[in-house]
């Protein structure tokens, strides 16, 4: 199997209490950052050894009727409804609540309204956050609903543009990590930035909270070099149910290996999955 030496930003370690504060045009973090070099092994050769479950991630061929991903009339069209028949149909769920889509680009990012890549060691759920939204989803999309047992929160992820990637996605073994890492990052929704950051918050200052970490030695990374646009990297972003892998730290790296004009161009759909 092949190993690539990247680049990764984790949490520094005298970072210890974080905040992200974003107000209209502006967006401010209270964290601090260092760059680790670490093994990224190369999934390919030993795709089928991952599991959801086990793993926390999984490389699947998926063919999607999107002609042009960077035209949102068409991905708010025909995606939604075909990333939320993939999920049930591969996790069993019962019901599925589309959430939020995301183009992201490595180069001129604000071209199709897209944003650049997400270059910390970060999950976008908290266990905290993981509640929070999926009560208030259950809510929204099913009012009439029996209610549910678990949640379980995704994300399905394509690259559009074509191989090489200069920025592929890293994926932390779920096996890996331990199970007290992960420090809460609180986001604020605000007018404005407060001027102390760390002063308490009006309980109903909206809101939600991910999960950023602290460099482990013993993290495993693995990616996924040359996927095209009918594969997708699918993992688990929080699962309720933490008797099987629920969460796995991810994050973009710069590729030392691949030298490319053509800058990646990707697209992340979040969903909360719920079993009755």
């Amino acid at each position: 199997m092949t190993t690539v030496e990247g680049e990764l930003s984790y949490l520094s370690p005298e970072s210890t209490t974080l905040r992200r504060f974003t107000a209209p045009g502006r967006s401010v973090n209270t964290g601090t950052y260092r760059t680790y070099l670490m093994p990224i092994q190369d999934g390919r050769p030993v795709r089928d050894r991952f599991t959801l479950d086990r793993n926390g991630f999984a490389l699947v061929g998926h063919r999607s009727a999107v002609r042009d991903f960077t035209d949102p009339d068409e991905v708010d069209r025909a995606y939604p409804g075909e990333v939320a028949g993939f999920i049930k149909s591969y996790t069993g769920a019962d019901r599925v609540a589309t959430l939020s889509w995301r183009l992201r680009r490595t180069a001129a990012p604000a071209e199709h309204a897209s944003q650049p890549q997400a270059a910390l060691v970060h999950d976008d759920y908290s266990d905290t956050g993981a509640r929070e939204t999926a009560s208030a989803a259950y809510a929204t999309h099913f009012p009439d609903g029996p209610g549910y047992r678990r949640a379980l929160f995704t994300s399905l992820w394509r690259v559009f543009s074509p191989p090489p990637q200069d920025w592929p996605l890293a994926i932390c073994d779920y096996t890996s990590v331990g199970p007290d890492e992960g420090l809460d990052n609180r986001l604020y929704l605000v007018d404005t930035i407060p001027d102390d950051r760390y002063a308490e918050m009006p309980a109903t200052t909206p809101g939600t909270s991910g999960s950023e970490f602290h460099h482990n030695p013993g993290h495993r990374w693995w990616y996924f070099p040359g996927m095209t646009r009918d594969e997708i990297l699918f993992f688990k972003l929080n699962d309720s149910d933490h008797t099987v892998a629920w969460r796995v730290p991810h994050t973009a790296f710069r590729d030392p290996t691949v030298q490319t004009s053509t800058p990646r161009h990707s697209i992340e759909f979040r969903t909360v999955a719920y079993f009755e």
